[in-house]
């Protein structure tokens, strides 16, 4: 093993559990905790999807380790270190380094037939133009059932590796996964394109129904080998860009994780549709594990009826396109709202008259109705190589935040 890398990675991981063990960081974990118990508690604050391309300050994110699994972890720890150091926010920092076990899937028989355009070669969030790959019924059948193959190898020597990498600096851990990921919308509209599917859902009903039908029994077909395999594990930290810590983790399997839901490209789709092609679908997905989480880009103020519908939903996406009111009115002390701030916010500039108004809006509806509440900012493509737009942005949440709670 390369020593300089030890070196480097040792006082990295150093620093790392100074800000991990601290008090700070456990009364972070305690209000996390508690927000998803549906206290109202400090609203936890979490930044995430960040253009880490365009985020280095004094050569702080810069790699020194030569191997390729020691600079995955410089990764991990720098990027760590970076949100302590600079935002006034929240951190998922746990004082361990996560091995996650492998495995890989054989996927669903059919691949995505598209052109991109990219505005900055650094930049992985790109322009698509998707062409049709399910046209008809013919189509529909290449989908096939996802076949999941662990490799418990990878997981031994990379366990190996990283322990003696870390030496006794850092305790090394191997987690599987705490949460299926769910949004066959997403790979639909990919496959598919968006306009194919809104006309369908007036000319072709009949045919959605069937490609749901093979989406969603993919994605159970992936639960159940995921978690026969012992894949899946309950004590993870996150659950797509929020906290998943909470009290109660269920029982075992997929009892103790979180499903995560969403239909992102129904937007515009009425609240009995979203229903027919979307919840009657995924909810007994949703309800083998403990908790939901649903919602992501896609408003909801008008659809709370049929999200409601989800049995074990502890968790509801407010999107930047969401009616606050409304959506606070609708949650109560029900869910967790979920608010996802505009990206767009800390695009070019940070305004903090627009960030205050922002975020106050949202405080003052949470404590009229009673809501728990959570911010995490996320879907940030670009802050126009300006690192201090989102540090701006934490510490303008984090002012407005000390004047409305404890």
């Amino acid at each position: 093993m390369n020593k300089q890398d030890q070196q480097i990675i040792r006082e990295l991981a150093k620093q790392y559990m100074e800000y991990a063990c601290s008090e700070k960081q456990k009364a972070a974990v305690s209000r996390m905790k508690a927000t998803n118990d549906l206290q109202i508690v400090r609203p936890p604050v979490l930044i995430d999807e960040i253009p880490w391309f365009e985020m280095n300050i004094d050569d702080e994110l810069i790699l020194r380790c030569e191997e390729n699994l020691a600079r995955s972890a410089e990764w991990h720890l720098r990027m760590g270190l970076y949100r302590c150091r600079h935002f006034k926010a929240d951190a998922i920092i746990e004082p361990f380094f996560p091995v996650y076990k492998a495995f890989t899937s054989s996927g669903i028989g059919i691949s995505v037939d598209e052109d991109i355009i990219s505005t900055d070669n650094k930049n992985h969030i790109v322009s698509h133009c998707y062409r049709d790959v399910l046209e008809d019924e013919a189509a529909a059948e290449m989908i096939r059932l996802p076949i999941i193959t662990p490799h418990p190898d990878w997981d031994a020597e990379h366990v190996a590796y990283f322990s003696e990498l870390f030496g006794d600096s850092m305790p090394v851990i191997l987690r599987g996964s705490g949460s299926i990921y769910s949004a066959p919308w997403d790979t639909l509209s990919s496959l598919r394109g968006v306009e194919p599917i809104l006309m369908d859902m007036y000319e072709r009903p009949e045919y959605l129904h069937l490609l749901m039908e093979k989406m969603t029994a993919a994605i159970a077909a992936e639960m159940d080998q995921v978690e026969s395999l012992g894949l899946n594990d309950a004590e993870v930290p996150t659950v797509h860009c929020t906290p998943a810590y909470i009290s109660d983790l269920g029982e075992k399997g997929w009892k103790q994780g979180w499903y995560r839901g969403m239909a992102q490209m129904f937007s515009t789709v009425s609240p009995a549709m979203h229903k027919e092609f979307e919840i009657d679908y995924i909810k007994p997905l949703a309800e083998r594990c403990a908790y939901s989480y649903y919602g992501c880009c896609e408003p909801l103020d008008n659809k709370m009826e049929v999200i409601r519908e989800i049995s074990n939903l502890r968790k509801i996406g407010v999107s930047p396109w969401s009616n606050v009111e409304v959506c606070a009115e609708q949650i109560g002390g029900d869910f967790v709202y979920a608010r996802k701030p505009n990206p767009a916010f800390v695009a070019l500039d940070t305004d903090p008259e627009t960030v205050r108004r922002e975020i106050e809006d949202t405080v003052k509806a949470c404590l009229r109705h009673g809501c728990p509440c959570e911010f995490v900012l996320k879907d940030i493509s670009t802050v126009s190589y300006k690192p201090h737009n989102l540090i701006f942005w934490s510490e303008v949440v984090s002012d407005v935040l000390d004047r409305y709670y404890e």
